[in-house]
């Protein structure tokens, strides 16, 4: 019970749920139900543009001695849909609007069934066997456009109280003549009513909107949470590279730890010299500004050279070439950002004196090139998606080699090679050979990009 008490409140209430949606997800939705009441809006000015050029090429029905109300049915609902269409594109338009534009559409084609015994100088019955009363169908399936089940079951009861009064007052006229009957060709050919028939009619209305209006309901859920889904696929774009975004939201199977492949990839590394203890000397905000600053510049060039960012590491930056996407170029590109970065840098010490930063702002940077694993780590409840392999150590020591080799971009001359033989053209600063790496057992031949 309580169950159907929560789902009719769902219903009436039109959703989104009152909880479990952030802020950003339900100005999404709304968003969505405002471009689809415009799509409404274009639907209905066609149909009545559709119908205005079909009334006025088609021929003329015989037997038509009263007033004919469809030009002014038509005129009235083409200006009343193009004062909708152009308040839609003003502000989204309240629900008592919308409740308000239900009535109307109903009103003028109920008014305009009434019409036809007036204009055809015919008993009420007249107007019970008209055609006209399937376009309730397209008024109801109008509504549907906006996957909210509430609009779908006003405009069905609305049109089936229209159209019972309608039956009431073909019932009760006083115009003489007609009875109710149980014969179908009577009911067919005179001014009589067939009481099964209009019920007939008024349950195929009430059917086909109960059972939209059910199929909406369930789709009104899916849509919330297909919206909340794609939010947080799109937030994902921020937190990692788009192409691995891509490849977590489009895996056809649920990701699992262990699962990865080997590619050829160069890994860069980069890291702010002296970052925590002038970090400790500045308000937290001064120092989230400056890291602002410095990532937000590093993002760009490393993107301008076709590089991922695999991770912030506080102040370090992890990057990676040709490990996401397969590349021809990784090392030259790699090589590329390393000392594009550094260059970048020194050109925005402004940027970093206004955001905070008391002493000129140095970095190191360090490529190393070679094969590693590019996949998915950690538990089955907290995975993580990243790159290992001696390329990404290598660049790790070679960034802290910086410091000893006292300069700002370095790299392994083995790294050097590949890219030139990739089509870099960077002259190396310096080569330093067999010179002593920490953590690297071996004496290793250094290329300095950058002092």
């Amino acid at each position: 019970m309580a169950r159907l008490s929560e789902t009719i409140r769902y219903i009436l209430r039109g959703g989104p749920p009152d909880t479990g949606l952030p802020d950003r997800v339900r100005a999404e939705i709304a968003a969505r139900e405002a471009a689809s009441e415009r799509l409404i809006g274009w639907v209905q000015l066609a149909l009545v543009l559709f119908f205005s050029t079909l009334y006025i090429i088609a021929p003329r029905a015989e037997g038509s001695a009263g007033f004919n109300f469809v030009p002014i049915a038509l005129g009235t609902y083409f200006l009343f849909t193009v004062t909708r269409l152009a308040l839609s594109y003003r502000f989204e338009l309240p629900q008592w609007f919308l409740l308000i534009s239900i009535c109307v559409d109903m009103a003028l084609l109920v008014g305009l069934i009434f019409s036809f015994h007036i204009q055809y100088d015919q008993h009420p019955t007249f107007y019970l066997k008209t055609p006209t009363l399937m376009y309730v169908f397209i008024f109801i399936g109008l509504r549907a456009l906006r996957f909210d089940p509430r609009f779908v079951l006003t405009t069905g009861m609305v049109a089936i109280a229209g159209w019972i009064g309608l039956v009431f007052y073909a019932v009760f006229s006083d115009m003489g003549g007609m009875r109710v009957t149980r014969n179908y060709v009577e009911y067919l050919t005179g001014n009589s009513i067939l009481i099964g028939a209009e019920l007939d009619k008024t349950m195929v209305i009430l059917a086909v909107t109960v059972l939209l209006s059910v199929a909406l309901f369930r789709g009104r859920s899916m849509l919330f949470e297909a919206t909340r889904e794609h939010s947080a696929a799109e937030d994902l774009k921020r937190f990692f590279a788009p192409e691995v975004a891509s490849s977590i939201t489009d895996a056809h199977q649920a990701l699992e730890a262990g699962e990865g492949s080997l590619r050829e990839a160069a890994i860069l590394y980069a890291d702010i010299r002296s970052f925590t203890s002038t970090s400790a000397l500045l308000p937290p905000e001064k120092v989230l500004a400056v890291l602002a600053e410095y990532q937000n510049l590093a993002v760009e060039v490393i993107n301008r050279e076709g590089g991922q960012v695999d991770k912030f590491l506080g102040d370090g930056i992890l990057a990676t070439f040709g490990a996401v996407a397969p590349s021809q170029t990784y090392a030259a590109d790699a090589l590329r950002a390393a000392q594009g970065l550094a260059e970048a840098v020194k050109s925005a010490q402004d940027r970093f004196k206004d955001a905070g930063w008391p002493y000129e702002l140095r970095i190191g940077t360090a490529v190393a090139a070679g094969p590693v694993t590019v996949g998915v780590i950690g538990s089955k409840d907290r995975l993580e998606f990243t790159v290992i392999g001696d390329a990404v150590n290598r660049a790790a020591k070679l960034e802290d080699a910086n410091k000893a080799q006292k300069s700002t971009a370095l790299t392994d001359c083995a790294s050097l090679e590949l890219a030139k033989a990739q089509g870099y053209s960077g002259p190396a600063v310096d080569i330093r050979r067999a010179s002593s790496v920490g953590g690297i057992p071996d004496p290793v031949d250094l290329a300095v990009l950058s002092n």
